[in-house]
């Protein structure tokens, strides 16, 4: 009881400190300026890092010397002058979310998500809701950024259908999106990118090696259990109770169920996304279907290239249906002004990201990241240990770097040439070295500031309550950072203990 205080006030005391800083635009503001200056000392001091690296475009190996490049010389200066409306137009989370919000809000404005509640609430056991969530944000991120998008605010929605804390739903989906990155029962459109890079990196010491994208399968698939099990527990027995009530307004919370005209409305909309998914599914599996990839490849194909559209038309053509029929669509331009109404929601979303844009971006051009990427490398390279210390010493330090380079195949990049050959040398197989990366990768993305979608997620947790802030998101993620990574870390060393195959045809050992 006694631990469980000291943790209840520890996560209190972030999220009031968090909360009394500046507004989180005022504190990207004041990190860009920080990133201005610090690039401007580390250039006049000539900081620069050397490693064998991976070409991003070439996917060749090759020496890449990287120097501190300072945002006050010239150059620099007019980078930012030139560079800011590209910045916020191209920053990855600002078009998928206001393209998703049009079917989202359309679908939550004509009371479509709304009358799903209610009438899930009805039926389903409420002791399944937390799994679920964990479990579909685990999912999600198969298909890039669509978790980020619709699950995270759609968990909340859930819970608040439940009568339950919405931000605790919303820190569920988002540990599972963000937290259980790495864990999935399929395969997702990272695994070929990442065991390319290791496949590069391998050739250092074997020019035959090949890392194929299943090899972290098996390891991904067992995982996805862990994080939903770990995710549930902590959702249900630390953050829903430190939160308390709920004192908002809780929807489905007047009447025990819908009405016969919203029951009609229902059936109807839900007939209309069977036919768009089967819509969908008729492009992509169909021999020679225009959203398939080459040689049929579902992973590497326009179907995962459009998802943002699609889950948008998911959303919005049962959202019009159930208006029409529930007889609060009456004509085109209703479809309009909900449209223009749920992206009004996003007013304050869309100032932060201009800021965050901005961060994001000179902390990239300053080449800050890689550097202090290379250092860490270095600093585990430098501790000289072996076997499953040096395992879960990588795991540690990628968690560390990631709070400060949040792009997964860009510091895979920067990181397989240098622990990929290392560990082939102490006789660890290329795909374990990945396996152990992408766990620390994953673990620390639901309190880096600078992964893309944290801007989006402290928005979403403000229409529950403007006071909340980014201490109140790194408060509520934090115990499923902590545990996750311990947790994972944990089970990743009795699986590599024993004996069991990251995936199909995987090597532990080299």
């Amino acid at each position: 009881m006694e631990k469980n205080n000291k943790t209840l006030k520890l996560l209190n005391w972030i999220e009031n400190t968090g909360n009394k800083l500046p507004h989180p635009v005022t504190i990207f503001a004041i990190f860009t300026l920080l990133v201005v200056v610090l690039s401007h000392i580390l250039y006049m001091l000539d900081v620069s890092v050397t490693y064998n690296g991976v070409n991003n475009e070439t996917m060749e190996r090759e020496m890449i010397t990287v120097e501190a490049v300072s945002l006050l010389m010239p150059d620099g200066i007019a980078y930012m002058f030139t560079s800011v409306v590209e910045n916020f137009t191209t920053f990855v989370a600002l078009g998928p979310v206001l393209v998703a919000m049009l079917g989202v809000g359309i679908a939550e404005k004509s009371g479509y998500i709304s009358a799903i509640m209610t009438n899930t609430v009805t039926r389903a056991p409420s002791k399944l809701v937390t799994p679920i969530v964990v479990l579909m944000g685990v999912l999600s991120n198969a298909a890039a950024s669509v978790g980020y998008v619709v699950l995270v605010p759609l968990g909340a929605i859930i819970f608040l259908g439940f009568r339950r804390h919405p931000l605790a739903g919303l820190a569920a989906a988002f540990a599972g999106v963000s937290g259980g990155y790495s864990a999935n029962l399929v395969l997702g459109t990272n695994d070929p990118l990442l065991s390319g890079i290791s496949t590069e990196a391998a050739h250092l010491i074997d020019p035959g090696y090949t890392v194929l994208a299943t090899d972290n399968w098996f390891f991904m698939f067992a995982s996805t259990f862990i994080i939903v099990i770990l995710g549930t527990l902590i959702t249900d027995k630390l953050v829903e109770p430190r939160l308390g009530n709920y004192e908002g307004e809780l929807e489905g919370s007047e009447g025990s169920g819908i009405t016969t005209l919203e029951r009609k409305g229902l059936l109807w909309a839900n007939i209309s996304a069977i036919a768009v998914i089967i819509g969908i599914a008729l492009l992509v599996l169909v021999p020679g279907a225009p959203l398939q990839g080459e040689d049929g490849s579902i992973i590497n194909s326009p179907f995962i290239d459009s998802i943002i559209f699609i889950m948008m038309l998911i959303f919005l053509v049962p959202g019009v249906v159930y208006g029409i029929v529930t007889k609060g669509i009456k004509n085109d331009k209703d479809v309009a002004e909900l449209m223009t109404d749920s992206l009004s929601t996003m007013s304050g979303f869309i100032v932060l990201i201009f800021f965050a844009a901005q961060f994001v971006a000179f902390f990239n051009y300053t080449n800050l990241g890689t550097i202090i990427a290379v250092n860490g490398a270095s600093i585990l390279e430098a501790l000289n240990l072996g076997g499953i210390s040096v395992l879960v010493s990588l795991i540690f330090i990628t968690a560390i770097i990631n709070l400060f380079m949040a792009a997964d195949s860009a510091k895979w990049a920067i990181m397989a040439p240098v622990f990929v050959p290392m560990f082939m040398q102490l006789g660890i197989a290329p795909e374990v070295t990945q396996a152990a990366y992408r766990i620390g990768d994953s673990s620390t993305n639901i309190i880096s500031p600078l992964m893309p979608f944290f801007p989006l997620i402290v928005a979403f947790a403000q229409r529950y309550g403007k006071e909340n802030g980014i201490g109140t998101v790194v408060s509520l993620m934090l115990p499923y950072s902590v545990i996750f990574i311990i947790v994972w870390s944990v089970f990743f060393v009795i699986w590599y203990m024993f004996g069991i195959p990251t995936g199909p045809g995987a090597s532990l050992s080299y």
